[in-house]
C-alpha cells in the first residue's frame, strides 16, 4: 500500500474513527436495511453526532470544520461498509450542505445548515424531473412571484430526490424565467412540513436501497423570497458548482465499494480451495487480484487529488471541475469493474445473498449514473481539456 504521507494526524484520526464506526455499527446492519429498504435513521443520527453530516461546515454552524480530503476519507470508509449510508452522508455534505455554504446567507446557514450538520435534521437536493435529467434546461416545474412580491408559488414534479421521503429541508431548482433556459433556473430552500408538498412514488431501486429516493409533487407551494439561494436566474451555476463537490463524494463512495469488493476477493482467494489448491494460486485469479489492486489505488489517488484541488480552489476562488470529473469517472468505472470481478472470483457465492458481494455489485452501478453519468463526465473532461464545446 502507498503511504499517503500528505495525510495529517487529523486526517488519520477521522479515518480511524469513521472506519471503526462503519465496521462496528454499519456492517452488522447493512444486509437488513438493503433487504427491507428501510431508512437507517438510528445510525444516521449517530453519524451526525460524530460530525460526519457536516464535515466541512464551520463550527459556528455546528460542523466539524474539516477539509475536503477529510470528507473523501469519511465517505470511503462509510461506503466501504454500506453504500446506502455513504449516499446519505454525501447528500447532506455535498449536495445540500455545499449549496448553503457557498451561496446561502448567514441566516439561511443558521436556520437550515446547522441542524443538518448536527444530525438533528436531514437535507435533500432536487434538480432532476421526470423528463429532465442531465439537460436541466428542459425542466417543467415553475416558480412564479406573487403579486405582493413576498412569495414564489411553486408547481411541478421533481424526481429521484434522494433523502426525499425523510428530508426536513430540500434545496430545489426550478424555472423562474423559462424563456431563458438554463439562465432561467433559480434555487430555493424548501421546508417539507409546509402545505403544498406531497411525497410521490418511492423508487424501487437496484442498489443503495436503504437511501430513500422518491418523487415530490408541488401544488401551489409558497416559498418566501428570503428562501432564494443565490441570485435570481443563477440556479444553474449553483447546481453545477455543487455537483463539482458532489462528484468528489461519489468518487469516494465508489472507491469504498471497490475497496470492499477487492479486499473480500483477496480474503476469499486465500481461503477457497479448488483442484487441491487455494484459488489464489491460479494465475487467472492472481491477474484479477493484481488488476483490482491497481485500479483501486489509481482511483484513490485521483479521488484524494480532486479533494486536495477542491481545498486549493476554495482559497483561490477557482474551479476544480476537471479533477472532480476525472476522479468520479475513474472511481465509478473501477467500482463496477472490481465488483463484477469480485462476483466472478466468488463464483456461486458471489451471486448469493449470503455474502455482501452481490450488494457491492448492485450498489456500484449507480455511481456511474448519478452526479453526472460516465458519458457526461467524459464530455466535461474533454471540454475542459480542449476548451471546445
Amino acid at each position: 500500500m502507498f503511504s499517503y504521507d500528505f495525510l495529517t494526524d487529523e486526517h488519520r484520526e477521522i479515518q480511524a474513527m469513521a472506519r471503526q464506526f462503519a465496521q462496528d455499527q454499519i456492517v452488522p446492519i447493512a444486509e437488513h436495511f438493503d433487504h427491507t429498504g428501510e431508512f437507517p435513521m438510528e445510525t444516521v443520527k449517530k453519524m451526525g453526532q460524530l460530525g460526519f453530516m457536516g464535515i466541512e461546515v464551520p463550527m459556528e454552524y455546528d460542523g466539524a470544520e474539516m477539509d475536503p480530503l477529510a470528507y473523501a476519507i469519511v465517505m470511503e470508509e462509510i461506503s466501504k461498509a454500506d453504500a446506502s449510508h455513504g449516499t446519505i452522508v454525501s447528500v447532506n455534505n455535498s449536495l445540500y450542505g455545499k449549496g448553503l455554504l457557498l451561496f446561502g446567507t448567514d441566516e439561511q446557514k443558521k436556520k437550515y445548515l446547522a441542524p443538518v450538520a448536527r444530525g438533528d435534521k436531514l437535507g435533500a437536493y432536487s434538480l432532476t424531473e421526470p423528463m429532465s435529467g442531465s439537460d436541466s434546461g428542459t425542466m417543467k416545474s415553475r416558480a412564479v412571484l406573487n403579486s405582493a412580491g413576498t412569495h414564489y408559488v411553486l408547481n411541478g414534479v421533481k424526481s429521484w430526490v434522494t433523502n426525499g421521503p425523510v428530508a426536513d429541508y430540500i434545496v430545489v431548482f426550478t424555472m423562474t424565467e423559462p424563456e431563458k433556459g438554463h439562465n432561467g433556473i433559480t434555487a430555493f430552500m424548501i421546508e417539507t412540513d409546509k402545505p403544498g408538498i406531497s411525497i410521490g412514488k418511492t423508487e424501487p431501486k437496484l442498489g443503495i436501497r436503504a437511501s430513500a429516493t422518491c418523487e415530490i409533487h408541488y401544488d401551489n407551494y409558497e416559498i418566501p423570497v428570503e428562501n432564494m439561494i443565490g441570485e435570481l436566474g443563477k440556479g444553474f451555476k449553483v447546481a453545477m458548482t455543487i455537483l463539482d463537490h458532489g462528484r468528489i463524494g461519489i468518487a469516494a463512495q465508489a472507491l469504498g465499494i471497490a475497496a470492499a469488493a477487492y479486499e473480500a476477493s483477496v480474503a476469499y482467494a486465500k481461503e477457497r480451495e479448488a483442484f487441491g489448491q487455494k484459488i489464489g494460486q491460479f494465475q487467472m485469479i492472481q491477474q484479477k487480484l493484481a488488476d483490482m489492486y491497481v485500479e483501486v489505488e489509481s482511483s484513490r489517488m485521483l479521488t484524494y487529488h480532486a479533494a486536495l484541488e477542491s481545498a486549493k480552489a476554495k482559497k483561490n476562488g477557482t474551479r476544480f471541475t476537471l479533477p472532480a470529473s476525472a476522479a468520479k469517472l475513474k472511481a465509478s468505472e473501477t467500482a463496477m469493474w472490481v465488483a463484477t470481478e469480485a462476483v466472478q472470483i466468488h463464483g456461486g457465492m458471489g451471486y448469493s445473498k449470503e455474502m455482501p458481494i452481490e450488494r457491492y455489485f448492485r450498489d456500484a452501478k449507480i455511481t456511474q449514473i448519478y452526479e453526472g453519468t460516465s458519458e457526461v463526465q467524459r464530455m466535461v473532461i474533454s471540454r475542459n481539456l480542449t476548451g471546445l464545446r
